[in-house]
């Protein structure tokens, strides 16, 4: 479940955001249902709703506050587990286009049936984000690929760059370690025709670190990229 709607009001307006009585309800349905569905498979290790609020729903949303995201852009979530960020995104940001990618069905199951019942019109896609990037209908065809995953940046990068369109961009939502993850994935970023935009570093209201990292598509990735699990840990970029 979830927290009141004016305790609800008062954490999201520490980030400078507003929560409206729709969004509220959205977010509350959201909450019960990733609560319902944990108890069948394992979606979250956090289901209390304080940190519901928190590190699922202000996590997801107040990052792209601190980044310009332009009207109707199409928005790929890559290894987005729960819905995270882009479904708590969609319910603050109506005119986004979000696609969904999980590499398990179990998951995406659960990730229709929010789109459903919360009218978020997500485009719901099993798969594997290594075969999908290779995938005309997919590959660089989306204005945003976003991920809130633990793999590394470097990693990270290969997965969603070559599902970025040129000129549009990655975000990365990553923990405190972020700016040290970053100087490891230097080499990957350029090799993906990608260039750092924005860096920055803030805490959520109860002081865990995070870092947003916005890299931008100068030029087209080379077709090999991505290659498969195996190839990226044998041979980082």
């Amino acid at each position: 479940m979830l927290i009141n709607q004016i305790d609800l009001e008062k954490l999201f307006s520490q980030g400078g955001m507003t929560v409206t009585k729709e969004q509220y309800d959205k977010l509350f349905n959201y909450s019960k249902l990733l609560v319902e569905w944990n108890e069948k498979i394992n979606l979250t290790a956090i289901t209390d709703p304080e940190g519901i609020a928190l590190k699922h729903f202000y996590d997801s949303v107040y990052p792209f506050t601190l980044t310009e995201i332009s009207l109707n852009s199409s928005v790929i979530d890559v290894g987005t587990g729960a819905g995270f960020p882009s479904c708590p995104l969609k319910i603050f940001r109506k005119d986004l286009n979000i696609t969904l990618l999980d590499s398990l069905n179990k998951r995406v199951k659960f990730l229709q049936e929010i789109s459903d019942k919360l009218d978020l019109n997500a485009n719901c896609i099993h798969g594997r984000a290594e075969e999908l990037g290779q995938n005309t209908e997919h590959r660089e065809q989306y204005d945003i690929a976003c991920a809130r995953a633990v793999s590394n940046l470097s990693e990270l990068c290969e997965y969603c760059l070559p599902f970025v369109k040129v000129g549009g961009k990655f975000v990365s939502l990553k923990g405190s370690n972020g700016k040290e993850e970053l100087k490891n994935a230097q080499n990957a970023i350029k090799v993906l025709g990608g260039e750092v935009v924005l860096v920055n570093e803030y805490t959520l209201p109860n002081g865990d670190g995070r870092t947003l990292i916005v890299i931008k598509k100068i030029s087209p990735t080379p077709e090999k990229y991505p290659r498969n699990k195996g190839q990226m840990k044998k041979k980082p970029l």
